[in-house]
């Protein structure tokens, strides 16, 4: 019998450098790099609007908005992963420099079929490990729905529910506020 061949564990610097050449992002897990599949654009629409919305809000504060192109990186104690957030709010950056962030305070995540397993699972999971983060969006692409897990002052975080175009998210923790109407802007729903 044969031992199945492991694959070589790629470091933390050849990843930064290979992201940078890169036509295409990969996410990284420990040493592994996967490689992410485009967004529709109904996806990049509402991405886009969550963008729009928190940045005119921010504007001129300590808080800002970064785009699906910034990494996070979260530390474990025996492993580091990135992950590309479709959209993020730091109030504390890292160096204009770096290629990633390390403590957002809100991030937002759109769903779609085919990463909905990996978002509601591995990186929820994952991100709700972030110290500084306070509160994680999960948005629904084909439907005024977002999920939201917000962290308490006992660190627990609990789900709150959004739905409907006249809902809105408030964001107390960055002085800020989704209306379902804007992130929804411009997406039409299959009837």
């Amino acid at each position: 019998m044969t031992a199945l061949r492991q694959p070589h564990a790629i470091s933390i610097a050849d990843y930064i450098a290979g992201e940078e050449i890169s036509d295409v992002k990969h996410e990284y897990l420990g040493g592994t790099v996967h490689a992410m599949a485009g967004a529709s654009n109904q996806h990049n629409t509402i991405a886009t609007n969550s963008l729009a919305s928190l940045h005119g809000q921010l504007r001129g504060r300590s808080c800002q908005p970064f785009n699906s192109d910034t990494k996070v990186r979260i530390e474990f104690p025996d492993h580091i992963r990135f992950y590309y957030p479709d959209a993020m709010v730091v109030c504390h950056p890292n160096p204009a420099a770096d290629h990633f962030q390390d403590q957002p305070v809100v991030i937002i995540e759109v769903l779609s079929d085919s990463t909905r397993r990996a978002d509601l699972g591995e990186k929820r999971d994952a991100y709700l490990t972030i110290k500084p983060l306070q509160v994680l969006l999960f948005v629904e692409p084909d439907s005024p729905a977002v999920t939201v897990h917000r962290r308490q002052t006992t660190g627990v975080f609990v789900l709150e529910y959004y739905a409907g175009l006249d809902d809105t998210i408030s964001l107390p923790e960055i002085d800020a506020a989704l209306p379902l109407a804007e992130l929804y802007e411009r997406v039409e729903f299959a009837s």
